[in-house]
C-alpha cells in the first residue's frame, strides 16, 4: 500500500461517513478521492474502477432522490413543505452547527405542515412520513458510498 493509497483509503472512509454528517460532503468526496487514486495509478484498473464508482454514485444519488420523493407524494406531504423544511434546515445549521440542519428540518415540516392542515395529529404524521423518507435517502446514500468504497477496495488491491 503506497501513501496515496493510504490517504485515498482515509478520504473514502470520511467520505461514507460524510454521508450520515450533515457537515461532510459525502459521496462527493468519495467520487473525488477515487478521481485522484485514478489519475495517480493511472492503469486500465484505476480507470475502471474509477468509472464503476462513478456509475453507483451516480445511480444511488438518483435513487436517493427518487425513492424518498415517491413515498413523500404517497404520503400527501406536498413539496412546499419540503422546502419550507429545507429552508429552515439550513438556516438552523447556521444557527446550531451540525444539529441545526435536522433539527430545522423536522421543525420546518411541522410547522408548514401544521399551517397547511390546521391541526397538529395530522401535522405529526406528515413530519413522521417526511423524518422517514430523509432517513431512507441518507441510507440509500451511504450504501453507494459504501458499495463505491468496496470496488475502490477491490480495484485497490487488484492493481
Amino acid at each position: 500500500m503506497t501513501w496515496t493509497d493510504a490517504l485515498v483509503a482515509v478520504a473514502i472512509a470520511i467520505g461514507v461517513v460524510g454521508t450520515l454528517v450533515p457537515v461532510l460532503p459525502g459521496s462527493a468526496l468519495v467520487g473525488a478521492a477515487v478521481l485522484v487514486w485514478a489519475v495517480v495509478t493511472a492503469t486500465t484498473t484505476g480507470w475502471a474502477v474509477l468509472g464503476a464508482v462513478v456509475l453507483l454514485l451516480g445511480c444511488g444519488t438518483i435513487v436517493k432522490y427518487a425513492v424518498p420523493g415517491r413515498r413523500l407524494r404517497t404520503a400527501g406531504v406536498p413539496r412546499s413543505t419540503m422546502l419550507v423544511g429545507g429552508v429552515l434546515g439550513v438556516a438552523g445549521f447556521f444557527l446550531v452547527p451540525v444539529a441545526g440542519l435536522p433539527l430545522g428540518f423536522v421543525a420546518g415540516v411541522l410547522l408548514a405542515e401544521w399551517r397547511r392542515l390546521g391541526n397538529a395529529l395530522p401535522a405529526r404524521a406528515a413530519t413522521v412520513s417526511a423524518v422517514r423518507a430523509v432517513g431512507l435517502g441518507v441510507l440509500i446514500e451511504l450504501g453507494a458510498a459504501s458499495l463505491a468504497a468496496a470496488v475502490w477496495v477491490v480495484g485497490a488491491a487488484l492493481t
